[in-house]
């Protein structure tokens, strides 16, 4: 069965050095846990057309933007659950539609632009006037080792620690091996703190007591501006 999913919160984004990481860990832990999940391997495929329409003008921080991917957890098989994702910003709020399916079916979309009926309602249409509007086909693979933490007393607000952002433009089948190019340090851990409203106070605290500020970061971004160098420059 596949299902729909809809999203819409602030997400801010940190990069932390190896001492700011373990400070902040011991700092939350009183207030948050890491999810059932553990550290989880995220892959994605990102979306784009012939000219990066679509991560060209993201790089201009725009008032409003938008990206598709695909993404799975773990390295999938072709029965493995995937998930198609419609990524919105606007005024500085995130918005994101998704729905599931097999990677088969994804591929088979990929390749032949059908969706599977079971899939029921708007994201679906979403997603193809993406596709057809800008002309899109799989551009970048990206994958990360992610710990997600949760907080018990205020189940909205989530803090996700990436490391490991790894990207590649030659092969961007999900199930292939994650090599590629390593896009940030290797001792920089990169934070999300995902929450629909107002950040609490302790969170606040717990930053500021450390001097650390919000950081402009995109995973695609970045892999992209490095990938133009790497071509520019005739590697």
């Amino acid at each position: 069965m596949a299902f729909t999913y809809i999203f819409q919160r602030v997400e801010k984004k940190y990069m932390l050095t190896r001492e700011q990481y373990e400070y902040l860990i011991n700092a939350i832990s009183p207030y948050m846990a890491p999810d059932q999940y553990g550290e989880t391997e995220i892959r994605n495929i990102y979306f784009d057309n012939a000219d990066n329409e679509l991560i060209e003008t993201s790089l201009l921080k725009p008032t409003y933007k938008e990206k598709l991917r695909l993404r799975s957890y773990g390295v999938p098989k072709m029965d493995s659950t995937v998930f198609f994702e419609i990524k919105k910003k606007y005024r500085g709020i995130v918005y994101k539609r998704r729905i599931s399916m097999k990677l088969k079916e994804a591929y088979a979309y990929i390749d032949g632009g059908k969706l599977p009926e079971s899939i029921e309602g708007n994201i679906p249409s979403e997603i193809d006037y993406m596709m057809n509007r800008y002309s899109l086909t799989p551009k970048a693979f990206i994958s990360y080792k992610r710990v997600a933490w949760t907080c018990e007393s205020d189940p909205d607000l989530r803090i996700t620690f990436d490391r490991d952002i790894t990207s590649r433009y030659d092969d961007t089948r999900l199930e292939s091996t994650a090599d590629g190019h390593k896009i940030l340090p290797k001792d920089t851990v990169l934070m999300e703190i995902k929450i629909p409203g107002a950040m609490p106070l302790w969170l606040a605290h717990i930053l500021s007591e450390k001097n650390i500020f919000p950081h402009s970061f995109s995973k695609f971004g970045t892999a992209h501006v490095q990938n133009q160098i790497k071509i520019a420059s005739g590697f």
